[in-house]
């Protein structure tokens, strides 16, 4: 039986998808910051985890609980934009700081500290952003999220560089999802999104190598 472990699944995208593959036969570890939020679900193959991924000493313990496991996919879920219509010369610094500390520096920690719990033709996953994108980036905006994300990017292809594995490395564009980041003028529902993402999970498995994709499995530039 496949197992996940995702990371930031107290809602919108994060719980779609452990709900997705828990309805699909996989077993999933999933991590919440409330214990409640994946709401009445006991299937036997769900353990939830309650963890922030800011913390780091909590982290360090969940990696310790999980020695000796393996998982085909590791999947990890993080992302806050504050101060969206600020230019990065304008905005608090706090609130830089603070999205740089969620949106960056805590998925690649945890990806690289549990990424050898995955297997060797399994995934490591971020959650980026097709704003994260230097390429695409041609009408400016929502610049601290923006860096945020492509700092994220450019951790994950450092990350992969250095293991140098055969595991896949994904950094993910999950598209405009009507989240509470995302807003309710947004393209795609959760269940879009996740069905999408899921999919384009299991046509990426032991491929090996690193990429920025969307959810539609399409290569976005850098």
């Amino acid at each position: 039986m496949p197992k996940a472990l995702i990371f930031g699944t107290s809602r919108g995208l994060g719980r779609g998808l452990a709900n997705a593959y828990l309805d699909r036969g996989w077993t999933v570890v999933a991590t919440v910051r409330d214990p409640a939020s994946l709401g009445d679900r006991t299937d036997d193959g769900l353990t939830i985890e309650t963890v922030d991924t800011t913390d780091w000493p909590a982290l360090d313990a969940l990696r310790e609980r999980l020695a000796g496991q393996s998982f085909d996919l590791l999947l990890v879920n993080a992302g806050i934009m504050l101060e969206a219509d600020a230019g990065i010369g304008d905005g608090s610094p706090d609130a830089f700081g603070q999205m740089m500390l969620v949106n960056t520096l805590a998925p690649l920690r945890i990806a690289d500290r549990f990424a050898e719990l995955v297997t060797g033709k399994g995934i490591v996953a971020v959650m980026s952003s097709g704003l994260g994108s230097i390429m695409l980036n041609e009408a400016g905006g929502y610049e601290a999220y923006r860096t945020s994300k492509a700092a994220l990017n450019m951790g994950l292809r450092s990350i992969a560089a250095r293991k140098d594995d055969g595991r896949t490395w994904l950094a993910v564009d999950p598209g405009w999802v009507k989240t509470d980041l995302g807003g309710a003028n947004a393209d795609l529902t959760v269940d879009q999104s996740v069905s999408g993402l899921v999919d384009m999970f299991e046509r990426r498995q032991g491929t090996g190598g690193v990429a920025f994709v969307s959810y539609e499995n399409k290569e976005l530039p850098w």
